[in-house]
């Protein structure tokens, strides 16, 4: 059992950071809302420390889960960030999906402290956190994968060394562009069909059992029949993703139409006031 300590009790990391605890691990957390930090604390008895600092110092590893470039680099770095407070062959594992250029940043940053970095971007959403099962892709050098993989574990269906720091970045644009095209399709399909007049729960029974299949349908169609928007990733969060797909994608010559279009559409729901609706709001901009 490791020494870990988790920065970031948002919808992810809050259940992630428990199934830490509950697979044995010595848990210390950091949340900005200290008052969220206390109450996991008390949920899973494990300890809360007021800076990523103090939550870093003596821990193996250190995972964060934040929200973007700036929240990352704000508890990795300056003196009360947790880079100041690892051991010496101490692994940061960052479960933020930021852009690859902050994750190299901060990787040659970790290297002069002799500190590992693996970048571990995940897929699956709030569900997937919370039942522990995750798809969690890695880019970082083999040692320090190795070591961080079992720990990671506690909280991942699958969990992969994709490449180099930044390799794991790069796969969550993969995920993240594949979702965009995909749930943009499935609420034109949906929204067809009821102006079609046709019972949408039938529809879906059939498609799905074809090549239209897919995760989406078969867990979003009933809510998105339903105008119901609050179970999963936020528009906003998708947004910042995408952004970040989008120029990468400028970066390294990908052509995104797809998603550029998509990014738009989730701007319009976002002028709809669903900025916190869950990603397959989409279909609210079609009426």
């Amino acid at each position: 059992m490791a020494r870990t300590a988790f920065l970031g009790l948002g919808v992810m990391g809050y259940p992630m950071a428990g199934h830490l605890a509950r697979a044995g691990h010595q848990v210390t957390v950091y949340n900005r809302t200290a008052d969220k930090a206390d109450r996991w604390a008390r949920d899973h008895d494990g300890r809360h420390q007021p800076t990523p600092r103090q939550a870093a110092e003596g821990a193996d590893f250190v995972m964060a889960c934040v929200g973007n470039d700036d929240d990352l680099r704000q508890v990795c770095l300056g003196p009360d960030g947790a880079f100041a407070g690892m051991l010496k062959g101490a692994v940061f594992v960052d479960h933020t999906t930021v852009s690859a250029q902050v994750t190299r940043e901060l990787a040659e940053e970790a290297a002069k402290a002799g500190i590992g970095y693996v970048d571990a971007p995940v897929s699956g959403g709030q569900a997937g956190a919370e039942n522990g099962q995750l798809s969690v892709m890695c880019g970082g050098a083999r040692d320090d994968f190795d070591r961080a993989a079992p720990v990671i574990d506690a909280y991942a269906k699958i969990c992969r060394l994709m490449g180099d720091v930044g390799a794991g970045q790069m796969t969550k644009m993969c995920n993240q562009i594949a979702i965009a095209g995909l749930v943009q399709g499935l609420s034109e399909s949906l929204a067809f069909a009821q102006k079609a007049g046709l019972d949408v729960s039938q529809v879906v029974e059939v498609i799905s059992q074809g090549a239209a299949g897919s995760w989406q349908m078969v867990n979003r169609h009933k809510t998105m029949d339903e105008g119901k928007f609050d179970h999963g990733f936020a528009v906003d969060w998708m947004r910042k993703d995408l952004g970040i797909c989008l120029a990468t994608g400028d970066q390294i010559g990908a052509s995104l139409p797809v998603t550029a279009l998509v990014d738009q559409f989730y701007k319009d729901v976002q002028k709809m006031g669903g900025g916190r609706w869950d990603t397959s709001a989409l279909i609210a901009r079609l009426g």
